[in-house]
């Protein structure tokens, strides 16, 4: 159930991904038009397409850690026997827990410093824009803590206990080769 609902919670996220990249492409075109055609461009126009590219770069991370779609290379843990997967997996998830941790308290502390601050073009809080530190470490706990559940609980198959693509061509929705 919670799977379902953090695939939701993703699905969301790629259509958000969606959006801000097409504001972007209409942001960054119109400006690029309007310099050369008119001489003039829209002010906020770099600074919030610098921000929906930061924002958007962090979701797809979110999105990437469900999907497994994370380079890496798996030679040395898809040779372990079972046991060994299961171990390695398990010592990763907690690192990387770790991270978010580090990544969760970082960007708490740049929103504190930062809630007054206002950006120069839009004029908004720097908070927001530090915000995506935030929402990454949070969204990717949760999925990092729903799979350590999974693997503690006997739910995860022996495919999916190497949490990493070897290639980019490598889709998505197969397993990968033992």
């Amino acid at each position: 159930m919670i799977q379902k609902l953090i695939n939701r919670y993703c699905q969301a996220l790629s259509w958000l991904i969606v959006a801000c990249l097409a504001l972007m492409v209409v942001l960054v075109f119109t400006n690029v038009v309007l310099r050369y055609a008119m001489n003039s461009g829209i002010a906020v126009s770099e600074e919030l397409s610098r921000w929906l590219f930061v924002w958007l770069t962090f979701l797809g991370g979110i999105v990437a850690m469900n999907d497994g779609a994370h380079l890496g290379t798996d030679s040395l843990v898809s040779r372990l026997p079972l046991r060994g997967k299961k171990t390695c997996l398990f010592i990763g998830h907690l690192l990387m827990l770790y991270i978010c941790w580090l990544l969760f308290q970082g960007s708490l502390e740049q929103v504190k410093i930062n809630w007054d601050s206002t950006s120069a073009a839009m004029e908004t809080s720097m908070a927001l824009f530090y915000g995506c530190g935030l929402v990454f470490a949070v969204s990717g706990a949760v999925i990092l803590l729903n799979q350590l559940w999974r693997l503690l609980s006997g739910q995860l198959s022996e495919a999916e206990l190497i949490g990493i693509r070897e290639s980019e061509e490598e889709p998505l929705d197969l397993p990968k080769p033992l």
